[in-house]
């Protein structure tokens, strides 16, 4: 299903349980601005290349809008639409002072040099410079882009702006990134994780886990979550997939990883068909790649008890209905990846004071956050009898919806 119509489906289902206002209903699903720019560059050969470039601000109504751009080839306006919303009610969910909004250039990063991604990551901002801001809307990384882009980004808004460091997160620590933000979104999956499974009296020891995606997310939920003794038995990127049933040693693996590329040819682990991960034996699943990945041609296959989704709409609706069918329980991407845009909101914070945490603070308060927001997920579940999706939507919506009435919203 279309990622747009995924998430329209679930807003206007969380929109009906909380009985909203049509005209407010609405007023909250249209976007505040939409950005399409065309990126014209000189390659290293002399050629000139042109790409498309989004930014789609969905929401303001409880801060500055925030999101992350990414450079990927399926970038288009629909799933820049839907992640730009997703985000809107990820930072309510979280209870941070954010809006949504999400950004991404139509581009093959691997098929450009560093140079190549400079000068178009230059032009981008260019472009865009002026309806981006510190308190207006504050872009991250997001697939296919990090601290480089983002300390590319700094440099040239602050050629208009003057010096910004608060106008994006995710940075270099030497640009006023925050310790602990590489790690952020992952660590926040194993919170949430252990938040989950609490709830139903049991503990990450010795549970047999499936990660599908092993980039910065994945390769960092495996390490924390095989740190607490999880038995990570099967792993997934782009280059193929591995599996041991007995565990798969992930030291091993992110040093294999990190001199090939990639999982493929790990000598500690047989291969495995990228497209059966999914299906693996397990008691929890953890999506960490691209999205619609669950749908109704496999769902009913999937053998894990539970699903921690590390990747943005990861299921589809109609998966989301057979799965809850079988009792697998699925906490929401708007929850379970929240990690990485909390983090990115301590940095905002510690740019704007001027004052760097230590690691140690960034991650106690990062747990802090992940602990509230599973609660308050959990009471909107109890209070409109529903699922954990539902609960995060709920809650999120109702956030945006309390906010952008008392701003007044019909002025």
């Amino acid at each position: 299903m279309n990622a747009l119509v995924a998430t329209n489906r679930n807003f206007k289902l969380a929109a009906r349980l909380l009985g909203l206002d049509s005209k407010l209903e609405k007023s909250l699903l249209i976007p505040f601005r939409e950005i399409k720019v065309e990126c014209t560059i000189p390659k290293d050969d002399g050629t000139l290349a042109s790409f498309v470039g989004f930014r789609v601000q969905h929401d303001n109504a409880r801060g500055p809008m925030k999101g992350g751009i990414r450079y990927h080839p399926e970038v288009e306006h629909d799933e820049v639409n839907a992640l730009a919303q997703l985000m809107t009610w990820k930072t309510a969910v979280a209870n941070i002072p954010y809006g949504g909004a999400k950004g991404g250039i139509g581009c093959d990063p691997r098929d450009l040099s560093i140079s190549e991604l400079e000068r178009l990551t230059r032009v981008f901002t260019q472009k865009i410079h002026d309806l981006i801001g510190i308190h207006a809307d504050v872009p991250a990384p997001d697939m296919g882009t990090g601290p480089q882009t983002m300390a590319w980004m700094l440099d040239e808004y602050s050629k208009f702006h003057g010096y910004s460091p608060a106008v994006v997160t995710g940075k270099p620590i030497d640009l006023g990134g925050s310790l602990g933000r590489d790690a952020a979104t992952g660590r926040g999956v194993l919170f949430a994780t252990e938040a989950l499974l609490n709830e139903h009296g049991k503990a990450i020891s010795g549970k047999k886990i499936v990660i599908q995606g092993f980039g910065n997310v994945g390769s960092w939920a495996a390490r924390l979550i095989h740190e607490k003794g999880g038995k990570i038995v099967a792993v997934s990127d782009i280059t193929g997939a591995i599996k041991n049933s007995k565990g798969i040693d992930i030291p091993r693996l992110l040093n294999h990883v990190k001199e090939n590329k990639g999982v493929k040819g790990f000598e500690g682990a047989d291969s495995l068909d990228p497209e059966s991960i999914l299906v693996e034996d397990s008691d929890i699943l953890i999506p960490a790649a691209l999205g619609g990945i669950i749908n109704r041609e496999n769902a009913n296959e999937i053998k894990a008890k539970f699903i921690i989704e590390a990747a943005n709409h990861p299921t589809d609706p109609e998966a989301d209905e057979i799965l809850s069918k079988k009792g697998v329980i699925i906490l929401p991407d708007i929850y379970a990846n929240s990690g990485g845009v909390t983090v990115s909101y301590f940095e905002w914070v510690q740019n704007i004071q001027g004052f760097l945490w230590d690691e140690e603070k960034v991650n106690n308060e990062l747990k802090t956050y992940m602990t509230k927001a599973f609660k308050d997920v959990k009471k909107m579940c109890q209070v409109h009898n529903c699922d954990l999706r539902m609960g995060a939507f709920t809650l999120g919506v109702n956030r945006v919806a309390r906010a952008t009435v008392m701003r007044g919203w019909e002025a």
